[in-house]
């Protein structure tokens, strides 16, 4: 590896110098703090665009713009440059790298390196490898508790870490739960055969342990050791009760696979891991992230990476999942895989056959979770209101506390059939007997979203004062200065009272989940992770679907009496 500093001086005159190798690239800050670090297969290639073309993305711009000082670190390919991009990330935590910091709640299963060990749940903040072998991640901790009990009624683990009497076994040993090797009941070689029968259970061997055990089974009472033949047969009746819970998802086979489905809404990504071992459906992970937008594909590569990085589990044989094929790269992919599994495994993107209808059964699981973390969220921001709605006002400079909160949008295609949405939210909640929606007269044929807001918003405020037509708090408009620009100037025809006493009026642009604010050069931007922004962009997304549904129902219309 070659490894090269530039100086803040010479920036611009050395980004020229950059060679075209495989490697990584560090970004330092004025303050020399790594603020991000990437790879890439042409380095001169990649550095080289940060600096020479306009971005699309906000924070790349902003990146950009704090960039005092290049390193980077030539590699011998490009999959060396993928590992140790992963490690410098995890090392320095730059900020604008994609930090999924929620995994740290998700447990594991630690068997713990003792001449006797046992078996905990440990959190993963907690994890090093000097402790012992570790299984999961695991996402629900109910299942894991029950897994543990089950564990603990069929194979006697030790269960304290120091013995509680010096002279006899405890209680444990005589219910059957341990096998006291605190008073060596039990010797170090069947404690062992123990041990790995744990572990194939947590890998998902389940199979290939029920055959073993009734092998030792059979061993036993051939030996006349009949007490010992009838807790084996217990072990096994229990473990085969298990087996038939899971379903079948191939028939005498061995295949290990795991189905990755991603589902994406309202800044919420759900990843829902379907893990099939021995072919049988013996787990699912579930996990939710709140993202950006634009960036949920680098979101869910950063997941990927770091869920096969940090399993503990057996790796699956071959890995199912579409959104794959929006990162690109499965040689690359797969290679990395092999590097830290040392087995060979695939990538398929579930597109036809069995794998097809097995990624849509993992969508399912995806979309139900997305579903309950948008209730979870909401309910949040239900029980939050005043904080949530202070902060808005704090932020986006409102002259009103924001009970009432309208928000508009256009639907048409080419201009025919313009249709306008409007959607209310009352202390954080839609309050659907007060949507409204209206047919767009002026642009008909000519498609015009300035035009058809300054008719909608014209509409709508000539019926203030009237009954179920309440004046809003807060009216946002879906799109950018522009549409907001085109509305203020209806506001001001009209001689509507501006902030204070008044209506608010803001405008959300979606790439960026911009605010724009009346008469103000620069654009808000919330914080990525918090409730407002959460809120506003559930009351513009919920507007865009009212909308939406209304324009294809005028249009279904339209075709019929055709």
């Amino acid at each position: 590896m070659m490894y090269n500093i530039f100086m803040n001086e010479l920036l611009n005159q050395t980004i020229k110098l950059v060679p075209e190798q495989p490697g990584c690239y560090l970004y330092y800050d004025k303050e020399g703090s790594i603020i991000y670090v990437g790879k890439a297969k042409n380095l001169k290639r990649r550095v080289y665009s940060y600096f020479h073309k306009q971005h699309d993305s906000v924070k790349t711009t902003i990146l950009v713009s704090q960039i005092e000082k290049l390193e980077y670190i030539i590699t011998d390919s490009e999959l060396e440059a993928f590992i140790l991009e992963s490690h410098l990330i995890k090392k320095h935590k730059p900020k604008y790298n994609i930090l999924l910091k929620d995994d740290k709640k998700y447990p594991y299963f630690l068997i713990t390196d003792e001449d006797f060990p046992r078996i905990q749940i440990v959190r993963k903040k907690n994890l090093n490898p000097d402790k012992g072998k570790f299984y999961g991640p695991y996402t629900d901790i109910r299942a894991m508790h029950a897994t543990l009990d089950f564990l603990k009624k069929i194979f006697p683990l030790k269960q304290c870490k120091q013995p509680k009497f010096s002279n006899r076994p405890c209680l444990y040993y005589h219910i059957g739960k341990c096998l006291a090797p605190c008073q060596g009941k039990v010797t170090s070689e069947e404690y062992k055969k123990i041990i790995t029968q744990v572990e194939m259970f947590l890998s998902g061997k389940q199979s290939e342990l029920i055959k073993q055990i009734k092998e030792q089974m059979e061993l036993y009472s051939n030996n006349e050791q009949f007490e010992k033949a009838a807790k084996m047969r217990d072990s096994y009746l229990d473990i085969q009760k298990t087996l038939e819970r899971q379903k079948v998802i191939y028939e005498n086979t061995k295949l290990n696979e795991d189905i990755v489905a991603v589902m994406h809404d309202e800044g919420i990504l759900a990843v829902s891991i379907m893990m099939i071992r021995e072919g049988r459906l013996i787990d699912k992970k579930d996990f939710t992230y709140y993202v950006d937008e634009i960036d949920k594909i680098e979101y869910f590569e950063t997941f990927f990476r770091e869920y096969y990085t940090n399993l503990k589990l057996e790796f699956p044989d071959k890995i199912i999942s579409k959104n794959l094929e929006e990162i690109g790269n499965k040689e690359l992919y797969e290679d990395w895989l092999k590097v830290i599994s040392g087995k060979k495994i695939m990538i398929s993107y579930g597109k036809r056959g069995k794998y097809a209808e097995l990624y849509e059964l993992a969508m399912k699981n995806a979309e139900n979770l997305l579903e309950n973390a948008k209730l979870k969220k909401m309910s949040q921001i239900r029980d939050d209101f005043n904080e949530v709605g202070s902060y808005l006002a704090e932020k986006l400079k409102l002259g009103n506390f924001p009970n009432r909160i309208e928000c508009y949008d256009i639907s048409h295609i080419q201009g025919t059939n313009t249709v306008a949405s409007m959607v209310v939210f009352q202390n954080g909640l839609p309050k659907k007997t007060a949507y409204r929606k209206f047919k767009i007269c002026m642009t008909e044929g000519k498609p015009d979203d300035f035009l058809s807001m300054k008719e909608v918003l014209s509409r709508r405020l000539a019926h203030l004062g009237e009954s179920k037509w309440e004046k809003p708090d807060l009216i946002i408009i879906d799109g950018g200065k522009g549409q907001l620009s085109s509305v203020m100037e209806i506001v001001q025809e009209m001689g509507i009272k501006v902030g204070k006493n008044g209506i608010d009026f803001v405008s959300l642009a979606k790439r960026e989940e911009e605010v724009f604010l009346p008469n103000a050069s620069e654009s808000i931007l919330l914080p990525r992770d918090s409730n407002a922004l959460y809120l506003i962009q559930r009351i513009r997304d919920e507007a865009h679907r009212f909308a939406i549904t209304y324009h294809r129902d005028l249009r279904s219309k339209a075709l019929h009496k055709k």
